[in-house]
Formats: C-alpha cells, structure tokens, sequence
C-alpha cells in the first residue's frame, strides 16, 4: 500500500479525516499533528514530514498564514510573497528529490470581510489570489499536478461553505475538501 503524505495548515487537519474514511484500504494517510503553517514552518520541518516518513505521495499546501497581515502593519504579509516564492522552490526541490510524487493544492479562497470581523489580523482575497499565482508559477516549472482546491470552493459557493471566520469551513465545506482531494488522489495510489 502506498504512503500518501498531507501536509498543509488548518484547513489540511479538517478534511484529512474524509481522506482518509474515503482512502481506507487503498493507501496509508500519513500528517503531521500540527498545523503546518507558512511556508517557512514546511521548509523547516520537511525531515520530519517527509524525508523521515518516505512517502510515495505528498499533496501539500501552505499560503493561508504566509499572506497574514497584522492590522498594525498591513503592508506586509507575514511572509512576503518574493520568498514564498523561494521557499516553495526550496520545498517543492528537497520533496520531488526523494522520489516522492508531489502534488500541490491551493489556497482556498476566504471572505475578507467576515475575517474582519472576527480575527485579530487580516486575510485579504487580492493576496490568496496573488501567492495562488505565484505557486501555480513555481509548480509549472517543477511539472507539477495541481489540486486546485481554490476553484472548487469558489464553484462550490464559498459563502455557503466557510464559517463565521471567513477563513475555517463549516463541515459540508470540509467533506467537499477531503472528497476532492482524496478523489485527486486516486490516480497516484
């Protein structure tokens, strides 16, 4: 059975469960506890993820805390998106050097407004869409698939599957993540 690694932020942890219910029998799902966080958090701690776990498959993503904006400093995301860049390359590089097929997912989209209002930083949509460009960039030229987790959301009708926070999914919003991916999956199991 193969070993299929996902790696990815919160939104990871809340269809990792529908993964693997949708998985079980077909390939070990392996994650992290933890939130994966930005990328700096990925590119930090891919022996322990990766390379220590050999997976034969890694779907990954990270963005959502990479375009934080702390309300006092809102010119610059948490990590700006010119070494988001540089750290996907880094990333993308050690992952597809172990063998390991890799597949990135973006990030899902969010509803700023909602953020807002209920979280002590903001999330902007000008800037999922702007690090969702520059991944698709970097994974072009590592040949990548791409599980485009972004589209789905926005055809599945965002407002309908977040929650109050505008970033975090209500659980139909996670089921239609973890069947996507898992659906994603299959060809490569």
């Amino acid at each position: 059975m193969k070993k299929v690694a996902l790696i990815g932020d919160s939104i990871r942890m809340g269809y990792q469960a529908t993964v693997i219910e949708q998985l079980t029998g077909l390939a070990e799902i392996l994650s992290p506890e933890s939130n994966g966080g930005d990328s700096r958090n990925v590119l930090a701690h891919l022996d322990e993820w990766v390379t220590e776990l050999r997976p034969d498959i890694v779907h990954l993503n990270c963005g959502l805390h990479d375009i934080k904006r702390e309300f006092a400093t809102l010119e610059q995301t948490q990590v700006p998106l010119a070494e988001y860049r540089q750290n996907l390359e880094a990333i993308f590089r050690r992952i597809t050097d172990t063998g390991a097929v890799l597949i990135w997912a973006t990030t899902t989209p969010v509803n700023q407004e909602r953020h807002h209002a209920t979280k002590g930083f903001d999330r902007f949509e000008d800037d999922v869409y702007a690090f969702n460009e520059a991944a698709l960039e970097v994974a072009g030229r590592f040949n990548l698939p791409v599980d485009d987790l972004y589209t789905v959301v926005i055809q599945a009708g965002r407002d309908d599957l977040l929650g109050a926070d505008g970033v975090h999914f209500l659980p139909p919003g996670y089921q239609v993540l973890g069947a996507t991916v898992a659906n994603f999956l299959r060809p490569y199991i």
